[in-house]
Protein backbone atom coordinates (compact mmCIF):
# COMPACT_ATOMS: atom_id res chain seq x y z
CA UNK A 1 0.00 0.00 0.00
CA UNK A 2 2.83 2.40 0.89
CA UNK A 3 4.59 1.69 -2.41
CA UNK A 4 1.35 2.31 -4.31
CA UNK A 5 0.89 5.66 -2.54
CA UNK A 6 4.50 6.68 -3.15
CA UNK A 7 4.20 6.08 -6.90
CA UNK A 8 0.85 7.76 -7.57
CA UNK A 9 0.00 9.89 -4.53
CA UNK A 10 -3.15 8.16 -3.26
CA UNK A 11 -4.04 4.75 -1.77
CA UNK A 12 -5.22 1.73 -3.80
CA UNK A 13 -8.42 1.44 -1.79
CA UNK A 14 -10.43 4.63 -1.40
CA UNK A 15 -13.75 5.27 0.29
CA UNK A 16 -15.67 8.12 1.89
CA UNK A 17 -15.71 6.31 5.25
CA UNK A 18 -13.50 3.76 7.06
CA UNK A 19 -16.20 1.15 6.46
CA UNK A 20 -16.10 1.74 2.70
CA UNK A 21 -12.31 1.49 2.69
CA UNK A 22 -12.36 -1.78 4.63
CA UNK A 23 -14.98 -3.20 2.26
CA UNK A 24 -12.75 -2.45 -0.73
CA UNK A 25 -9.73 -3.92 1.05
CA UNK A 26 -11.68 -7.17 1.62
CA UNK A 27 -12.59 -7.34 -2.08
CA UNK A 28 -8.96 -6.69 -3.00
CA UNK A 29 -9.81 -4.85 -6.20
CA UNK A 30 -7.50 -2.05 -7.30
CA UNK A 31 -6.47 -0.51 -10.61
CA UNK A 32 -3.63 1.48 -12.15
CA UNK A 33 -5.24 4.63 -13.54
CA UNK A 34 -3.61 5.16 -16.93
CA UNK A 35 -3.12 8.90 -16.45
CA UNK A 36 -1.42 8.54 -13.08
CA UNK A 37 0.62 5.43 -13.91
CA UNK A 38 1.67 6.15 -17.49
CA UNK A 39 5.30 6.76 -16.45
CA UNK A 40 5.58 3.89 -13.97
CA UNK A 41 7.34 0.80 -15.30
CA UNK A 42 5.59 -2.55 -15.68
CA UNK A 43 7.99 -4.25 -13.24
CA UNK A 44 6.97 -1.73 -10.54
CA UNK A 45 3.31 -2.56 -11.17
CA UNK A 46 4.11 -6.28 -11.11
CA UNK A 47 5.73 -5.90 -7.69
CA UNK A 48 2.68 -4.03 -6.36
CA UNK A 49 0.41 -6.82 -7.62
CA UNK A 50 2.52 -9.33 -5.70
CA UNK A 51 2.48 -7.20 -2.55
CA UNK A 52 -1.30 -6.72 -2.69
CA UNK A 53 -2.17 -10.32 -3.60
CA UNK A 54 -5.34 -11.43 -1.79
CA UNK A 55 -4.07 -14.93 -1.04
CA UNK A 56 -1.34 -14.78 1.62
CA UNK A 57 0.40 -17.72 -0.07
CA UNK A 58 0.79 -15.65 -3.24
CA UNK A 59 1.75 -12.43 -1.44
CA UNK A 60 5.42 -11.42 -1.40
CA UNK A 61 7.24 -11.40 1.93
CA UNK A 62 10.04 -8.95 2.81
CA UNK A 63 12.82 -11.16 1.41
CA UNK A 64 11.04 -11.69 -1.91
CA UNK A 65 10.36 -7.97 -2.14
CA UNK A 66 13.94 -6.79 -1.68
CA UNK A 67 15.10 -9.40 -4.21
CA UNK A 68 12.59 -8.30 -6.84
CA UNK A 69 14.14 -6.80 -9.99
CA UNK A 70 12.58 -3.36 -9.40
CA UNK A 71 14.16 -3.06 -5.93
CA UNK A 72 17.41 -4.93 -6.53
CA UNK A 73 18.34 -3.15 -9.75
CA UNK A 74 16.90 0.26 -8.79
CA UNK A 75 13.96 0.47 -11.22
CA UNK A 76 15.95 -0.65 -14.31
CA UNK A 77 13.09 -0.12 -16.76
CA UNK A 78 12.14 3.35 -15.56
CA UNK A 79 12.30 6.05 -18.20
CA UNK A 80 14.99 8.66 -17.64
CA UNK A 81 12.99 11.21 -19.64
CA UNK A 82 9.60 10.73 -17.99
CA UNK A 83 9.24 14.39 -17.09
CA UNK A 84 9.96 15.60 -20.60
CA UNK A 85 7.59 13.00 -22.00
CA UNK A 86 4.61 14.05 -19.90
CA UNK A 87 5.37 17.74 -19.45
CA UNK A 88 2.98 18.81 -22.22
CA UNK A 89 0.33 16.41 -20.90
CA UNK A 90 0.54 18.06 -17.48
CA UNK A 91 0.31 21.52 -19.03
CA UNK A 92 -2.68 20.44 -21.11
CA UNK A 93 -4.31 18.83 -18.06
CA UNK A 94 -3.97 22.12 -16.19
CA UNK A 95 -6.11 23.79 -18.88
CA UNK A 96 -9.06 21.55 -18.09
CA UNK A 97 -9.08 22.14 -14.33
CA UNK A 98 -11.71 24.34 -12.75
CA UNK A 99 -10.64 27.80 -11.67
CA UNK A 100 -10.55 27.05 -7.95
CA UNK A 101 -8.20 24.10 -8.46
CA UNK A 102 -5.91 26.28 -10.59
CA UNK A 103 -5.83 28.84 -7.80
CA UNK A 104 -5.19 26.12 -5.21
CA UNK A 105 -2.28 24.76 -7.25
CA UNK A 106 -0.81 28.27 -7.40
CA UNK A 107 -1.03 28.50 -3.61
CA UNK A 108 0.53 25.04 -3.17
CA UNK A 109 3.31 25.81 -5.67
CA UNK A 110 4.32 28.78 -3.55
CA UNK A 111 4.45 26.71 -0.35
CA UNK A 112 6.51 23.68 -1.40
CA UNK A 113 10.16 23.57 -0.37
CA UNK A 114 13.10 23.25 -2.77
CA UNK A 115 13.51 19.51 -2.22
CA UNK A 116 9.93 18.91 -3.32
CA UNK A 117 10.27 20.87 -6.55
CA UNK A 118 13.93 20.27 -7.40
CA UNK A 119 13.23 18.36 -10.63
CA UNK A 120 10.72 20.95 -11.85
CA UNK A 121 13.11 23.79 -10.99
CA UNK A 122 15.83 22.11 -13.05
CA UNK A 123 13.41 21.62 -15.93
CA UNK A 124 12.33 25.26 -15.80
CA UNK A 125 15.95 26.42 -15.81
CA UNK A 126 16.74 24.17 -18.77
CA UNK A 127 13.82 25.61 -20.74
CA UNK A 128 14.57 29.22 -19.75
CA UNK A 129 17.39 29.67 -22.27
CA UNK A 130 18.06 33.36 -21.57
CA UNK A 131 17.84 32.96 -17.79
CA UNK A 132 15.33 35.76 -17.21
CA UNK A 133 13.00 33.64 -15.09
CA UNK A 134 10.26 33.70 -17.75
CA UNK A 135 9.31 31.19 -20.42
CA UNK A 136 8.19 32.26 -23.88
CA UNK A 137 6.47 29.91 -26.33
CA UNK A 138 9.66 29.97 -28.44
CA UNK A 139 11.78 28.83 -25.46
CA UNK A 140 9.25 26.14 -24.58
CA UNK A 141 9.17 24.77 -28.12
CA UNK A 142 12.96 24.82 -28.46
CA UNK A 143 13.37 23.12 -25.08
CA UNK A 144 10.92 20.34 -25.89
CA UNK A 145 12.63 19.69 -29.22
CA UNK A 146 16.02 19.58 -27.48
CA UNK A 147 14.63 17.07 -24.97
CA UNK A 148 13.74 14.78 -27.87
CA UNK A 149 10.01 15.42 -28.12
CA UNK A 150 9.49 15.07 -31.85
CA UNK A 151 5.81 15.88 -32.13
CA UNK A 152 5.29 19.40 -30.76
CA UNK A 153 1.50 19.76 -30.24
CA UNK A 154 -0.25 22.21 -32.53
CA UNK A 155 -2.16 23.65 -29.58
CA UNK A 156 1.03 24.47 -27.62
CA UNK A 157 0.39 28.21 -27.87
CA UNK A 158 -3.16 27.82 -26.55
CA UNK A 159 -1.92 25.60 -23.72
CA UNK A 160 0.66 28.18 -22.68
CA UNK A 161 -1.90 30.98 -22.76
CA UNK A 162 -3.99 29.08 -20.22
CA UNK A 163 -0.97 28.50 -17.96
CA UNK A 164 -0.18 32.24 -18.17
CA UNK A 165 -2.65 33.18 -15.43
CA UNK A 166 -1.76 36.86 -15.21
CA UNK A 167 -1.95 37.46 -18.97
CA UNK A 168 1.62 38.72 -19.21
CA UNK A 169 2.36 36.78 -22.39
CA UNK A 170 5.03 34.66 -20.69
CA UNK A 171 5.07 31.93 -18.03
CA UNK A 172 6.75 32.76 -14.75
CA UNK A 173 8.21 30.21 -12.33
CA UNK A 174 5.16 29.90 -10.09
CA UNK A 175 2.80 29.51 -13.06
CA UNK A 176 5.04 26.75 -14.42
CA UNK A 177 5.13 24.94 -11.06
CA UNK A 178 1.36 25.18 -10.59
CA UNK A 179 0.74 23.63 -14.01
CA UNK A 180 3.31 20.84 -13.77
CA UNK A 181 3.20 19.71 -10.13
CA UNK A 182 3.19 15.96 -9.64
CA UNK A 183 0.01 14.61 -8.02
CA UNK A 184 2.22 12.98 -5.40
CA UNK A 185 3.31 16.44 -4.30
CA UNK A 186 -0.04 18.19 -4.15
CA UNK A 187 -2.37 15.39 -3.00
CA UNK A 188 -0.88 15.14 0.48
CA UNK A 189 -3.57 16.13 2.95
CA UNK A 190 -1.35 18.47 4.95
CA UNK A 191 -0.36 20.32 1.76
CA UNK A 192 -4.00 20.62 0.67
CA UNK A 193 -5.07 21.64 4.18
CA UNK A 194 -2.61 24.54 4.17
CA UNK A 195 -4.00 25.66 0.80
CA UNK A 196 -7.59 25.22 2.03
CA UNK A 197 -6.86 27.50 5.01
CA UNK A 198 -5.79 30.27 2.61
CA UNK A 199 -9.30 30.22 1.12
CA UNK A 200 -11.08 29.65 4.45
CA UNK A 201 -10.53 33.21 5.68
CA UNK A 202 -12.62 33.00 8.86
CA UNK A 203 -11.34 29.56 9.83
CA UNK A 204 -14.75 27.91 10.15
CA UNK A 205 -13.72 24.86 8.12
CA UNK A 206 -15.57 25.76 4.93
CA UNK A 207 -15.18 28.12 1.99
CA UNK A 208 -18.03 30.52 1.24
CA UNK A 209 -18.78 32.36 -1.98
CA UNK A 210 -17.52 35.61 -0.46
CA UNK A 211 -14.27 33.95 0.66
CA UNK A 212 -13.75 32.62 -2.85
CA UNK A 213 -14.18 36.12 -4.25
CA UNK A 214 -11.78 37.61 -1.71
CA UNK A 215 -9.02 35.12 -2.41
CA UNK A 216 -9.43 35.08 -6.17
CA UNK A 217 -9.20 38.87 -6.26
CA UNK A 218 -5.97 38.74 -4.25
CA UNK A 219 -2.78 39.74 -6.03
CA UNK A 220 -1.15 36.34 -5.59
CA UNK A 221 -3.76 34.43 -7.56
CA UNK A 222 -5.64 37.17 -9.37
CA UNK A 223 -6.37 36.24 -12.94
CA UNK A 224 -6.36 32.51 -12.24
CA UNK A 225 -10.09 32.57 -11.68
CA UNK A 226 -12.49 35.34 -12.56
CA UNK A 227 -15.37 36.05 -10.18
CA UNK A 228 -17.86 35.50 -12.99
CA UNK A 229 -17.30 31.74 -12.68
CA UNK A 230 -17.27 31.50 -8.89
CA UNK A 231 -20.94 30.61 -8.49
CA UNK A 232 -20.60 27.92 -11.15
CA UNK A 233 -17.48 26.47 -9.50
CA UNK A 234 -19.16 26.47 -6.08
CA UNK A 235 -22.22 24.68 -7.46
CA UNK A 236 -20.10 21.97 -9.12
CA UNK A 237 -18.07 21.23 -6.00
CA UNK A 238 -20.73 21.62 -3.30
CA UNK A 239 -21.89 18.00 -3.13
CA UNK A 240 -24.12 18.41 -0.08
CA UNK A 241 -25.67 21.64 -1.44
CA UNK A 242 -25.10 23.64 1.74
CA UNK A 243 -23.66 26.63 -0.13
CA UNK A 244 -20.10 26.03 1.07
CA UNK A 245 -17.06 23.94 0.13
CA UNK A 246 -15.79 21.89 3.07
CA UNK A 247 -12.37 20.23 3.20
CA UNK A 248 -13.69 16.85 2.05
CA UNK A 249 -15.22 18.48 -1.03
CA UNK A 250 -11.98 20.42 -1.57
CA UNK A 251 -9.97 17.17 -1.44
CA UNK A 252 -12.39 15.53 -3.88
CA UNK A 253 -11.68 18.40 -6.28
CA UNK A 254 -7.91 18.03 -5.87
CA UNK A 255 -8.14 14.26 -6.44
CA UNK A 256 -10.28 14.83 -9.52
CA UNK A 257 -13.40 13.22 -8.03
CA UNK A 258 -15.55 16.35 -8.21
CA UNK A 259 -18.26 17.30 -10.68
CA UNK A 260 -17.84 18.86 -14.11
CA UNK A 261 -14.83 21.10 -14.54
CA UNK A 262 -15.17 24.72 -15.48
CA UNK A 263 -12.36 25.28 -17.91
CA UNK A 264 -10.77 28.68 -17.93
CA UNK A 265 -9.66 29.66 -21.34
CA UNK A 266 -7.10 32.48 -20.97
CA UNK A 267 -8.36 30.29 -18.65
CA UNK A 268 9.21 5.00 -11.79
Amino acid sequence: VIMYVMLCGYPPFYGETDAEVLQKVKLGNFTFNSQDWMNVSEDAKALIRKLLAMNPKDRFNAEQTINHEWIKNKAPKASSSALQANLVDRLRGFRSQNKLKKAALHVIAGQLNEDQIKALRETFMALDSNGDGLLTSTEMKAGLEKAGLKDIPQDLQAILQDVDSDGSGVIDYTEFLAATLDRRAYLKEDVCWNAFRIFDKNGDGKISQDELKNVLDDGDVKGVAGVDKIVEVLKDLDKNSDGFIDFEEFMDMMRGNSGPTVAGATSA
